[in-house]
């Protein structure tokens, strides 16, 4: 009876310990995705450090020198299309502007006539400035928080740019001596899958962006910096972000007229097409290796367990399942599976 009884209590012990882990891994889960993705940003930019450290320059150089790359593009982006994009969100609020849809939304008809009374409504019922203290100071403290949230992301991605060595050694150490070349091979396999993403969603969202903008541009679409900078953001986002670009395009199209609001749907099909048949094969290839299927389940289920700002990571996260799956489950060596290379030639992207 004192055995059973000391058994009982042991896994009683254990049980709560579990449950306790788990809500304080729940409590903390946007910590654990910031750390997430700080690893997965240092995993983006290895291949380059190591590169310039087998040429000579330390690895601390080498850090500071793509964050001042990162930094200066996003400057430059900044410098170049947030002032045309104020103007043309102060266009937008003016006042004959506001009467000018009004009008239009007043003496048109069918789909233009929804999208103009939508517009109009939400022109008329903004919030005077008195309203907007409690608003701005609310905007303001999540603001500072998102800063906060930035700045531990990239602290930790420089962090693990020197750690990650220690902490695969640690690891390792924890299984049995055979099995830790297959750990460290499957380690870096996840790494340069997640680096090589990276990198291929950075340059999809600038050129989307940039070809979408000047597409806009040219068949005469409202606020087409707008709309072409927000149609590049959203291709961080899987499957909801280019429906949600390609709605918005054709929205703002039909302000204008169905012209161009089919011209503004045909651009981003094309641009879309273009994109899968071509831009996608060449720049990011099989880097994760999802199946579309495997990504939109992927997205739900993050988007629902963990909310809107995990949609980000689904895709990173689905690919380490299944890298870890193909290792455990069906055996595959991943030290003979191809190395994925985006911007990095394949001899510089192994470890």
């Amino acid at each position: 009876m004192a055995e059973t009884a000391k058994r009982v209590a042991v896994g009683t012990l254990v049980f709560l310990g579990i449950v306790a882990l788990a809500l304080a891994l729940w409590k903390l889960k946007l910590v654990i995705a910031l750390i997430f993705l700080g690893v997965i940003i240092a995993a983006a930019m290895r291949p380059g450090i190591e590169g310039l450290q087998r040429r000579g320059v330390p690895r601390a150089i080498g850090l500071m020198v793509h964050y001042l790359v990162l930094f200066a593009l996003v400057g430059i982006f900044l410098w170049l299309v947030v002032p045309r994009a104020i103007d043309q969100v102060q266009s937008a609020l003016q006042v004959d502007t506001k009467a000018q849809i009004h009008r239009e939304a007043t003496h048109s008809t069918g789909i233009k006539h929804e999208i103009l009374t939508a517009v109009d409504k939400r022109l008329r019922n903004l919030p005077k400035a008195s309203e907007l203290v409690h608003p701005a100071v609310e905007a303001t403290k999540k603001a500072f928080e998102a800063l906060l949230g930035v700045f531990f992301t990239f602290a930790v991605a420089a962090y693990w740019i020197f750690e990650r060595g220690r902490a695969v050694d640690f690891v390792a150490s924890t299984v049995a001596r055979p099995k830790r070349k297959r750990l460290r091979d499957t380690w870096d396999l996840i790494d340069l899958k997640l680096g090589a993403f990276v990198r291929g969603q950075l340059l999809l969202v600038v050129l989307v962006g940039t070809i979408l903008s000047l597409a806009f541009w040219a068949i005469g679409l409202p606020y087409f910096i707008l709309v072409g900078a927000f149609a590049g953001l959203v291709e961080i986002v899987p499957v909801i972000g280019p429906i949600a670009a390609g709605a918005l395009a054709v929205g703002v199209g039909f302000t204008e007229s169905w012209q161009t609001a089919l011209a503004a749907g045909l651009c981003v099909l094309g641009v879309r097409l273009l994109e899968d048949y071509l831009i996608v094969p060449r720049v990011l290839g099989e880097a994760v290796g999802l199946s579309p299927l495997l990504v939109l389940v992927s997205v739900t289920a993050i988007g629902i367990l963990f909310g809107g700002f995990a949609v980000i990571l689904a895709v990173p996260i689905a690919a380490v399942l299944v890298t870890i799956v193909d290792v455990v489950v069906r055996d595959k060596d991943p030290a003979e599976e191809d190395i994925p290379t985006v911007l990095f030639p394949a001899k510089e992207a192994e470890s």
